[in-house]
């Protein structure tokens, strides 16, 4: 079966729990502890060099990074993640990546550790999400006032930028950044939690016990 080694508060993991969904895949969560280091175990760095999650074992491969995790997916299960012409899909991938490599490895929890620790605690690690967060989200909703927005980032069909944009949110929540003045961001945001196959990937559901 497909196994997807995981942290549920993970927003790359949770990227890839609801692609999985969504294209219908059953697979078995293998939780990786972050707050037990667990990720940096040996166990975890044979499977991810990077001493990351998430790693997804799938058709007799081990694949990690997110993203390209839900381009394989879109690639050999006719997911849609991505458009079928090329601007299409250089904006979807541009939504994606403001936040998959622009918001969140700024916001990742080591270096927001590191920040607080290396400025005496003079940075709280909630003053230090809170700003890049809100900045990060701030340049996102300008990039969603396009004519190719629809009910969702880039037209009526789930995308990529998507599954970026729903666990961001959630981190948004997590450190009390407001993102109700963002009208785009949380009207799509809105319309994708009501879909059974991302709901179902919500950290509160895979939560372990």
């Amino acid at each position: 079966m497909t196994k997807l080694h995981d942290y549920w508060r993970s927003s790359a993991a949770y990227r890839v729990r609801m692609a999985l969904n969504l294209v219908g895949e059953p697979f078995a969560l293998a939780p990786v502890d972050l707050l037990k280091a667990e990720q940096t175990g040996a166990e975890n760095l044979a499977r991810n060099p990077q001493g990351l999650v998430p790693t997804l074992e799938i058709d007799g491969l081990s694949l990690t990074q997110s993203l390209a995790i839900i381009e394989y997916l879109d690639e050999t299960r006719q997911a849609g993640f991505l458009p079928d012409d090329p601007a299409g899909r250089a904006r979807v991938r541009a939504l994606s990546y403001a936040v998959a490599m622009e918001i969140h490895p700024v916001c990742n929890l080591r270096v927001g550790r590191f920040a607080e620790s290396a400025s005496g605690g003079a940075i709280t690690m909630q003053a230090w999400q809170q700003k890049f967060i809100s900045e990060g989200l701030a340049a996102l909703e300008v990039m969603l006032d396009h004519a190719a927005t629809g009910r969702f980032c880039h037209g009526d069909r789930v995308t990529m930028a998507d599954l970026c944009l729903v666990p961001q949110v959630y981190n948004a929540q997590r450190w009390g950044v407001d993102v109700t003045s963002h009208s785009q961001i949380a009207r799509i945001v809105a319309e994708l939690q009501a879909i059974p196959a991302i709901a179902a990937a919500h950290p509160d559901k895979v939560k372990p016990q």
